[in-house]
């Protein structure tokens, strides 16, 4: 089970230093033209993680292993592909990668883009049911398929005694290996961004 860590309050060292360690990091993608307060909000919290994850690296170990959601490629390719999908995780895993961390691809090309491109199907506002039904079969099918091809990746690539930190959107629904110890990075600015939200589709 995943340990919340909105509030840095310093685990028992010893407890984790040994063993496979995941840093989970929600990914939040900022719209291409953000209201200036979003953009704020957006800003504050990606500081926000920054300052906790060098909080548990301090602590536990430094991170090793970079896994970010829709990367198929690694090294400076990877690299290239997150800078334009999202500054503020980038620099997350930039400042990693400068410390002597890989990025690790956790996507399949295949199982990707059909996962996007049925979720761009189910986004439509399907009207008859029979084809919402099968449309949606085949959502949850790559999508379990997907998840579990993550779930491969970092088992497979996360070596004993390794860190590594992922970010991913919440819901992911990825099942980690047992023996993985997970901890959730959920700094306070999570729960603004949230509420901002809220507020916006209430209007």
């Amino acid at each position: 089970m995943a340990k919340k860590l909105g509030k840095i309050e310093k685990p028992p060292v010893a407890e984790y230093r040994t063993g496979r360690k995941l840093f989970f990091t929600p990914l939040i993608f900022t719209p291409s033209e953000p209201q200036a307060d979003f953009k704020k909000l957006i800003n504050s919290y990606w500081s926000q993680v920054e300052a906790q994850v060098s909080k548990l690296e301090a602590m536990l170990n430094n991170v090793d292993k970079v896994y970010h959601e829709l990367i198929t490629v690694g090294g400076e390719e990877g690299m290239k592909v997150i800078e334009k999908l999202n500054s503020g995780s980038y620099q997350i895993a930039n400042t990693r990668l400068k410390k002597g961390a890989e990025l690790q691809p956790i996507e399949d090309g295949e199982l990707l883009t059909e996962f996007m491109d049925w979720s761009r199907c189910l986004a439509l506002g399907l009207q008859n049911q029979k084809v919402f039904a099968r449309v949606y079969k085949s959502y949850i099918q790559v999508q379990k398929r997907r998840n579990n091809h993550i779930a491969r990746q970092i088992d497979k690539t996360l070596k004993s005694n390794g860190t590594g930190i992922l970010l991913i959107r919440e819901g992911h629904q990825v099942q980690f290996p047992s023996d993985i110890e997970v901890f959730y990075v959920a700094p306070p600015g999570l729960d603004e961004i949230k509420r901002w939200l809220r507020a916006r589709e209430a209007d």
